[in-house]
């Protein structure tokens, strides 16, 4: 698979297109206004800048070539993989696979979706191609980390699994692992409710945000803190995935903290609005 579609260029969907083109595929990638692809486009320049800067790549220039940023999601019509990369919300997610059925053309491309907590079934039922819905799951910075997560469907094709796995394997130089297709799938059906957990511990005054993390650092070897990752991973999102997992499995340690919905209502997000459990 050579001619990719990534719809989204926020820091996953533009670290998806990074690594697709910088493995030397045709990359399109679809935003919803002039002013969300422009911001895109920023994004994508400062982070290929960067990875030339450090020897990643030998070109920033030649890799932003094989990207193009649109706004229009006809121009995946002729893309073999689209992987959708929009906000963590059901209905949104589910709306755009409907969509991207009609449009992509050839009934043997591939639509996924870098879905970190919505079940891959709900996405697929979507679609007249069921059988080419997958779950490709990245992680952020995605240029830097070498997981994905691999979620088929209970309708997935298994010859689709196959052709995403070569795709991660060979063409993009990451490592798979297999997920069952349940609500958060591996990681963070162990990692949210550990970040959960911490932000009840500050929520109750039981130890600050600061002591908290410094605790995870330097007494059990994490490379940063619960509350930073958060930061990091979004507040919106972390609560996105904490809801869909309580939804799933109504179980107590999944239920997102008052602390937490307050601070999205609040629109303190974290790394991207410049404020969260720390100060940016």
């Amino acid at each position: 698979m050579n001619r990719i579609g990534v719809v989204g260029c926020g820091l996953m969907g533009a670290g998806i297109a990074e690594v697709c083109a910088r493995a030397g595929m045709d990359v399109i990638v679809v935003e919803s206004s002039p002013a969300y692809a422009e911001a895109g486009r920023d994004r994508l320049g400062r982070s290929l800048e960067r990875a030339e800067q450090r020897g990643k790549i030998v070109s920033a220039a030649d890799v932003r070539q094989r990207i193009s940023v649109v706004e229009d999601l006809d121009q995946l019509a002729d893309r073999e993989l689209v992987i959708e990369a929009i906000i963590e919300d059901e209905a949104a997610k589910v709306e755009l696979f409907g969509k991207l059925d009609a449009i992509v053309d050839d009934p043997d491309a591939i639509l996924a979706s870098n879905t970190s907590s919505i079940p891959i079934m709900k996405l697929a039922v979507a679609t007249n191609r069921p059988s080419h819905v997958v779950g490709v799951h990245f992680f952020n910075p995605v240029p830097v980390l070498s997981l994905v997560e691999l979620v088929p469907s209970l309708l997935t094709a298994p010859e689709t699994t196959e052709r995403v796995r070569t795709f991660v394997h060979d063409d993009l130089g990451k490592r798979a692992i297999d997920c069952q297709d349940r609500s958060g799938f591996v990681v963070n059906s162990l990692l949210i409710p550990f970040v959960l957990s911490a932000i009840r511990m500050v929520e109750s005054g039981f130890a600050t945000a600061r002591d908290i993390d410094e605790g995870l650092v330097r007494g059990a070897a994490h490379p940063q803190g619960p509350l930073a990752l958060a930061d990091l991973i979004g507040l919106d999102t972390t609560k996105a995935v904490a809801d869909s997992l309580y939804e799933e499995f109504k179980e107590p340690l999944y239920a997102p903290p008052p602390l937490l919905a307050r601070m999205v209502d609040a629109g303190l997000l974290g790394r991207k609005t410049g404020r969260g459990f720390y100060d940016y």
